[in-house]
């Protein structure tokens, strides 16, 4: 039951030592001596197998942990992903304070439009034109050259 002779021996060893601490609260009416010796020994064996298979399963958890390899971004990748949060927050700062927590609380908080009315005390419309009108002006922001923003004839900022 133990599955290997190391733990059959401090099983045993277990079970011995409870017999010699606990052989004063033995009642024959409950059962044989075997039968005593037989059930405690079986408890410790029950006892060993579970808390193997509990370490088994935590060392398991650790190897495949520390074998996977850490996401390593190469020096070019960092740079990119550098660069482009940039172009994002040059990007969000083209927007009206209105629109920029409107996207903002709805991208970054997880909020529903019906959520954003309520919480910044506007019509849903209101709120769905701010986020729509803000998400054009983002997407025309950042689909420019990686230099800024483009601007029209006229200078306005798209």
């Amino acid at each position: 039951m133990a599955g290997n002779p190391a733990d059959a021996e401090e099983i045993t060893l277990d079970v011995y030592s409870q017999v010699w601490r606990l052989a004063k609260d033995y009642t024959p009416q409950r059962g044989s001596p075997t039968a005593w010796l037989m059930m405690m020994t079986r408890s410790r064996a029950l006892d060993r197998v579970r808390s193997r298979t509990a370490r088994t399963q935590h060392e398991m958890v650790l190897e495949t942990t520390f074998d996977q390899p850490a996401d390593q971004q190469t020096a070019e990748e960092s740079v990119m992903l550098t660069q482009d949060r940039q172009r994002v927050r040059q990007a969000m700062g083209l927007l009206s304070p209105e629109q920029r927590e409107a996207i903002e609380l709805a991208f970054f908080s997880g909020m529903t439009h019906s959520e954003l009315a309520d919480r910044l005390e506007q019509p849903l419309g209101t709120v769905k034109t701010r986020i729509r009108l803000g998400m054009m002006r983002l997407r025309s922001a950042l689909s420019g050259p990686p230099g800024g923003a483009r601007t029209h004839a006229a200078g306005e900022v798209v």
